[in-house]
Formats: C-alpha cells, structure tokens, sequence
C-alpha cells in the first residue's frame, strides 16, 4: 500500500524520469511485460467470468438479474473508456489510470466475500470500470513503446499473451472447482495470488517503462479529431455491428446440444474461440505491419463467415467451425484494429482516439448483439439476413478506404 501511495504522489510528473529512449530489445521487453500483466489480469477477471452467473444464482440472483448485471457492467467497460482516454490526454494521468485500472480488479477476488447477490453485482460492476479505467492508457503507452519494432507486431504480440490469460483463468476455475467441490468462495479466493503477481508486475512496468512518452505529452492537448479517424471508427462500428456475438453462437449451440444430453460441449466451444484468437492475433500484426491499414479489409470480409454459419447451421460441426472463425476474426479486432488508431492520430490526443475507439466499439458490440438477438427469435430467412450482413460488411470496407484517403490528403 505505502508503494502505491508512493507511487501516486510522484505522478504530478506523470512517468519517471529516465527510460527516454527504447532501442528494440527494451521496447521487446516492455510490450512482454504489458502482455503478461494483462496476462495475468485475465486470468483473474475472465476466470471470474466464467464462474459469476452460477455463483449469481446461488446468491439467489435471476436470470433476468445475471442479464442486467453483467450487460451494465460490459457497457460501463467500454462507455467510460472515453472518458478515461480524454483525461489521460489532458492530464498526462497514465499511469493514475493505470494503477487505479488494474488495482480495482481486486473486486474478482473479494466477491468471496459478498454474501448478498446485490453486493457480488457492485463487485462485479466495479471491475468493469477498472477496465475502462486502464484500457486506454494502457494501449496508449504500448504505442509508444512500440516504435522501431512495429505498432502491430506490438499489438499482435499483447493480445496474443491477454488471449493465453483468458483461456487460461476459465480452466483455472474449473480446475478449482472440481477439487474443491463447486465451493465458489474457494475459487474466488484463489484469484488472489494471480492478482499479487499482477500487480508486482505492473509496479516492475511503473519503474522499466515509465517516462517512454514524456517527450510527445503536451499540457495544452487539443480534443479535436481528425475527420480521417472518425471514418475509422464508423468502419469499425459497421464491421462489428455485421458480425454474431459469440454469446448467441453458443446459444444456438446449446438448442443443438440440449435435446441430445451434451451441454458440457458448450464452454468447450467457446474455449475454442479464444484458443483460435492467439494465432491470429500474432499473424494478423505482422501482416499488418507490411500491409498497413488496407489490411484491415480482410477481417471485414471473414466477419461474414461465423454470423453465416452460426445462423445456417443447425449441427455441431458447423457451430464448431462459426466458433473457430469468430475467435480468428477477434483476434484481429483485439490487435490490429486498436494498432490502426495509431495510424489516423498523433500522439498527444492518442488516449482520446483509444477511448473513442473503445466506446464506439462497445456499442457496435450491444447494438449487434441486440440486432443478431431479434433476427434468431425472429427466424427471419437467412437470405435476408445474409443481405444484412454482406452489406454492412461492404459498407465497412468503404469506410476504411474512404479514411485512408482522408488521411493521405491531410498530410
């Protein structure tokens, strides 16, 4: 604790002194570092997640109140993000943002101790918050750190390690609860030590990393957006308001495999889509970094793959495909698609852009889940929905041509 008081009383110089310059093995160091302080973040709040809705309803909680909760917790993640970039901006509050983000992760732990359904959602909630506290600074510092090794590689590399995090916390519960007989206090608990780990890492980044961007911070930061970025993000809203959330893949999973009695196969699907994000994410920033921008028109493209075969397909082997190739295309959007930001901003307005980009990207996510929801229910005919979805996607790729012009004109 003394540490960290330390720690947020030196930040009236927001980055330590020293470490100005990275040559490309302290800059390789650095973005390894972040990836396995996100790493280990996942493994505690995604772990968390895979145990919240049945530790929910043993509180008493119900359906429709696991719904609200969890869905107000996502929006709060992504809404505030622009928030959080702006002052980070402003401010130069990085590493504040930093510290606080990632400390109040300690809310996945301590539900342990919430014995009242309404207190575990506070907990819940407030995580979340932590995470659109962190995000944009975090992505805003990555980079910075990467230059001379290549933004998307930087990106590709990070969430290719956050991606190990997030299949790995899952597992960990299941292992957890298995010995210690569903006893969900006892799972929650031994997040704690994942959590430690965590944050002697990040105070590690705090001392390695620091003052990387102190020489492109600037007190009298101007918000404006260039108009080249907001076509970005329309293209990127487009893109993902096309593509089927996974949560409605594994609900059409779950009608294929209920009737036959095989409903575990159900989280082994989704663990799927998260092993299929790694490769991809470390592939897709290299051929990112080669093809820049442009390249981003693929991953517009694939997004037409899973939303057509989780609506066609009403086997196991299908479903089984639409899984892979929704974790290959979100691998992209976690890596690739944040490296992009970099491409439309300079860098003392960079933690807006992430929080702009953030907050766009959340409600892509809620409105496209709203709209796949409705077109299930609805079982409206797939070659309607297929002209949906292929239009958005084409509209998406237009968006990102017509930014790319945008941007070379304004140069």
């Amino acid at each position: 604790m003394r540490v960290y008081e330390t720690l947020m009383r030196s930040s009236a110089l927001p980055y330590p002194p020293h470490s100005v310059g990275f040559d490309v093995k302290k800059a390789y160091s650095a973005i390894l570092l972040f990836g396995m302080i996100s790493l280990l973040g996942d493994i505690v709040y995604e772990g968390g997640r895979g145990i919240m809705p049945g530790y929910l309803t043993a509180l008493g909680a119900s359906a429709l109140t696991i719904g609200a909760v969890m869905g107000a917790g996502d929006l709060l993640g992504y809404g505030l993000r622009l928030f959080s970039g702006r002052v980070v901006d402003v401010k130069g509050w990085h590493w504040k943002f930093l510290f606080s983000g990632y400390g109040l992760i300690a809310a996945i732990p301590f539900l342990a101790f919430a014995g009242l359904w309404q207190v575990a959602a506070f907990f819940i909630v407030l995580e979340r918050v932590g995470k659109a506290l962190r995000a944009p600074p975090r992505d805003a510092v990555l980079s910075f750190v990467s230059k001379g090794v290549g933004v998307g590689k930087a990106f590709g590399l990070h969430e290719a390690l956050d991606q190990i995090g997030a299949v790995a916390g899952p597992a960990f519960m299941a292992a957890i609860l298995l010995s210690a007989v569903g006893d969900y206090r006892m799972a929650f608990v031994s997040l704690f030590l994942p959590y430690g780990l965590l944050l002697l890492l990040l105070h590690r980044a705090y001392v390695k990393v620091g003052g990387v961007e102190t020489k492109a911070f600037k007190r009298d930061v101007k918000l404006a957006l260039p108009r080249s970025f907001n076509l970005y993000i329309l293209s990127v809203v487009l893109n993902v308001l096309g593509l089927i959330p996974i949560a409605l893949i594994l609900h059409k999973a779950d009608l294929v495999l209920r009737p036959i009695g095989m409903l575990w196969i159900v989280p082994l699907l989704y663990t799927i889509a998260q092993l299929a994000t790694i490769p991809s994410t470390l592939a897709s920033g290299f051929l990112y970094d080669k093809a820049g921008v442009t390249f981003l028109a693929i991953p517009f493209a694939l997004s037409t793959i899973p939303s057509a075969l989780a609506l066609l397909s009403c086997s196991f082997e299908g479903l089984l495909v639409a899984c892979a190739f929704f974790g290959f295309v979100l691998g992209m959007q976690g890596s690739i698609y944040r490296a992009a930001v970099s491409a439309f901003v300079s860098e003392d307005v960079r933690g807006t852009a992430y929080g702009v980009f953030n907050a766009a990207y959340g409600v892509g996510l809620l409105a496209g889940g709203i709209t796949f929801g409705a077109l299930m229910d609805l079982r409206a005919p797939f070659h309607l929905v297929m002209a949906y979805i292929i239009t958005l996607e084409l509209a998406a790729i237009a968006s990102l041509l017509k930014s790319m012009r945008a941007c070379k004109s304004s140069q």
